[in-house]
């Protein structure tokens, strides 16, 4: 008689925080960067630019960029309800959740990202680190795509941050040597309207 296998089991990996678009846009959107009277200059090199988030949150606000890991989530081959680039990550893969904030601890953003499973303990070896910390400490190279932009709700980012939205955020691979590292999405808080100003010319709150 052949014994029959037990099936693998569902991995039901812990939520993540999505935006609930009220727009969004693509690659287009931004490579050609969006009217003014939509999102400011400021928020556009913010959002848009390829340079690293952590070191402009600390250019910023002057303190250092702390991060909270708040999830290390084993999700297979899950497409997670992540952008759909995740199909360009190698399975099995590993979900990162965090805040990056502010020595203070003025949380600043959110982010989820998405690796490798076996490669993950390469690139971040300290996890209490900022992504970009982490690869800079080894000298990775590494190209920063973005592509996709949103305006959009999530209540639990409003009770984290506590501020109300929208908020803005963007998705993202990095490349290394010519292959996907990681898929970033990142949210950022409307207190850094303190340091940047207005999100647009119709946003003359200040935050709370």
């Amino acid at each position: 008689m052949t014994a029959i296998s037990p099936k693998s089991p569902i991995i039901q990996p812990k939520p993540w925080y999505s935006l609930a678009p009220l727009w969004q846009g693509g690659e287009e959107a931004v490579r050609q960067g969006l009217p003014h009277s939509q999102l400011s200059p400021a928020w556009q090199i913010l959002l848009l630019g390829d340079g690293s988030p952590t070191r402009h949150l600390q250019l910023l606000t002057t303190e250092p960029t702390e991060v909270d890991v708040i999830d290390m989530s084993p999700i297979g081959m899950n497409l997670d309800n992540a952008p759909d680039l995740i199909n360009a990550l190698p399975g099995p893969r590993l979900r990162r959740q965090v805040w990056l904030r502010t020595t203070s601890g003025q949380r600043l953003a959110y982010a989820a990202s998405w690796w490798e499973a076996s490669h993950v303990d390469e690139y971040l070896q300290n996890r209490s680190l900022p992504i970009w910390a982490s690869l800079a400490r080894l000298r990775t190279e590494l190209y920063r795509d973005v592509q996709g932009i949103y305006y959009g709700h999530s209540r639990e980012l409003e009770l984290a941050f506590g501020q109300l939205g929208p908020f803005w955020g963007r998705h993202y691979l990095f490349w290394h040597h010519g292959q996907p590292l990681t898929l970033i999405y990142e949210v950022f808080s409307p207190y850094l309207r303190k340091y940047l100003g207005p999100t647009n010319v119709m946003d003359g709150d200040s935050p709370k």
